[in-house]
């Protein structure tokens, strides 16, 4: 049976990431984190540590990071854009070595009502690093362009940020249908 991990902040590890294990058991077991992969800087420390072994082995590596970084809680973005590009490109690296195939998830949009980022910023975020990922080789799955049009349902209104249980199932679904492709 083939190997899939998953990596990603809480859009995973709440969101699409409860169910995607189960829409891919018939080909592959599904290894994930318990934690929040949180921000770039985050990720990288994991995957160049405490979850390597987790990742060993693995076929395909679908991952994301982008919301945290671009947020900005009062006192400047958390990580400059250069600095993301930077670090995203240190955890394609190290990714890529782990796996035949590695996948990115674009960052999903926030609801109207998210005090800490835009969707400005996170279109800036995606815009920056996804010419470069492709080019190294790495597939993109688009779930800012899946989520994007439909907002009001995809996206909680009590933090602006998370997912329904719609936008579970559809993010769920396209993440599934973009490995088992690349399986």
């Amino acid at each position: 049976m083939k190997k899939v991990s998953l990596l990603g902040d809480s859009m995973r590890l709440i969101g699409y990431g409860l169910k995607v294990p189960a829409l891919l058991a018939d080909v592959a077991e599904v290894w994930q984190p318990d934690d929040n992969c949180r921000y770039s800087k985050y990720t990288l420390h994991g995957v160049q540590s405490p979850w390597a072994g987790g990742l060993a082995g693995s076929d395909v590596i679908h991952w994301n990071n982008g919301v945290w970084d671009g947020c900005d809680w009062g006192d400047g973005v958390f990580a400059p854009l250069d600095e993301y590009v930077t670090t995203m490109l240190r955890i394609a690296a190290v990714l890529q070595k782990q796996a035949k195939t590695v996948i990115f998830a674009t960052t999903m949009p926030v609801a109207e009502g998210y005090l800490y980022s835009t969707n400005e910023r996170i279109a800036a975020y995606n815009e920056a690093i996804v010419p470069i990922l492709r080019e190294k080789g790495i597939l993109i799955n688009d779930l800012h362009a899946l989520v994007a049009p439909h907002i009001d349902t995809f996206i909680r209104t009590d933090d602006h940020i998370h997912l329904t249980e719609a936008g579970i199932d559809a993010c769920a679904a396209q993440v599934a249908d973009m490995i088992r492709s690349a399986l």
